[in-house]
């Protein structure tokens, strides 16, 4: 079940990558969070916590336009169900 959330979480984070209408600051953001719920260094629980932390904090970017919004928060409703 885990394994499947990520890889949506993961999908999502890529479209909004490649999404040039997005800020860079914004695609570096998804990136980093992919790159992190891809190791599999940590629990998936803290993993999902570290991420969340990131997306959280750049879905209240003024700059990010609303789709992407949108996108980020449905990874973090994914990613709120693994972390408890």
């Amino acid at each position: 079940m885990t394994t499947e959330a990520f890889e949506r979480c993961n999908q999502i984070l890529q479209h909004i990558m490649e999404d040039t209408s997005v800020p860079r600051n914004i695609r570096r953001a998804a990136e980093e969070s992919r790159d992190l719920l891809a190791a599999d260094d940590d629990e998936p629980s803290i993993r999902a916590s570290t991420v969340i932390s990131i997306l959280d904090e750049i879905s209240n970017d003024p700059n990010i336009p609303i789709h992407a919004r949108t996108l980020i928060w449905e990874v973090l409703s994914e990613l709120e169900s693994i972390r408890h």
